[in-house]
């Protein structure tokens, strides 16, 4: 129990957090067509920004079932490294079908305080699970049900607040190096691309954002590979080298 009330208090920052984000998904959704139950469906389903911004804009146009996978699996297939990388600190009885239940809340920001514990218990990660959740199916909820009464001048521009949650993410990452700034660059110069020349436009939105993500990182690893004699950095600021000696 001691370890459950230290995940939930490990989760307060990262609900709080969700709460804000997922408001202004909500308002979004309602924006877009959706019932408010629809929406809160989506995020206590789903529980992914990104994929669910994405998402909403391909389900408002029936058929595009392609589309929706390769854009939901491009951008969530970093939450399957993250449970690989993380399950080497999982305790004993951190196994079987509890891994599969609690993948589920596999997030950035969770994946990053679990990632600081020595090893990771299951009662540990179901505490830090139960705030964030909370948060975001809450936070979407209001915004919503808010959607639906709120001006539309008023709605308009809360819905960019969400398009400020991923500069705050992007921008931490462009001042450790020139090859994150390059990356996101060539982001931005794909998508311009993609909406203004005329062949391209035509493209759908979440291939498009697939296209981009995938040719800029393809492009980024090529000009700027990594040495392989490298130390790769893990959680907390330790290298590998060291996490091995501590636990070997």
């Amino acid at each position: 129990m001691s370890n459950f009330k230290r995940g939930l208090k490990a989760g307060i920052p990262i609900g709080l957090g969700y709460l804000s984000v997922s408001f202004t998904f909500g308002i979004m959704a309602v924006s877009y067509g959706l019932h408010w139950w629809q929406a809160v469906l989506i995020s206590m389903t789903t529980v992914t920004s990104a994929g669910q911004l994405a998402g909403i804009g391909v389900m408002i146009h029936p058929g595009q079932y392609l589309e929706m996978l390769v854009s939901q699996l491009t951008i969530n297939v970093r939450y399957s490294f993250m449970a690989i990388s993380l399950s080497q600190k999982t305790d004993s009885k951190f196994a079987g079908i509890w891994r599969w239940i609690f993948g589920f809340m596999m997030t950035d920001e969770i994946f990053a305080v679990a990632s600081r514990e020595e090893e990771v218990s299951r009662s540990f990660f179901a505490g830090l699970s139960v705030l964030p959740f909370a948060g975001w199916t809450f936070g979407t909820l209001v915004g919503a049900l808010l959607g639906n009464v709120l001006p539309a001048r008023l709605m308009s521009a809360l819905s960019i607040a969400i398009y400020g949650m991923f500069v705050a993410i992007v921008v931490p990452e462009m001042k450790k190096g020139i090859a994150v700034i390059c990356v996101v660059v060539l982001s931005a110069i794909f998508s311009c691309l993609f909406y203004y020349v005329p062949v391209l436009s035509h493209v759908s939105g979440g291939i498009a954002i697939s296209a981009c993500a995938v040719a800029a990182a393809v492009i980024g690893a090529i000009v700027f590979p990594a040495a392989d004699n490298e130390p790769t950095q893990c959680a907390g600021g330790e290298n590998s080298g060291e996490q091995e000696v501590r636990h070997g």
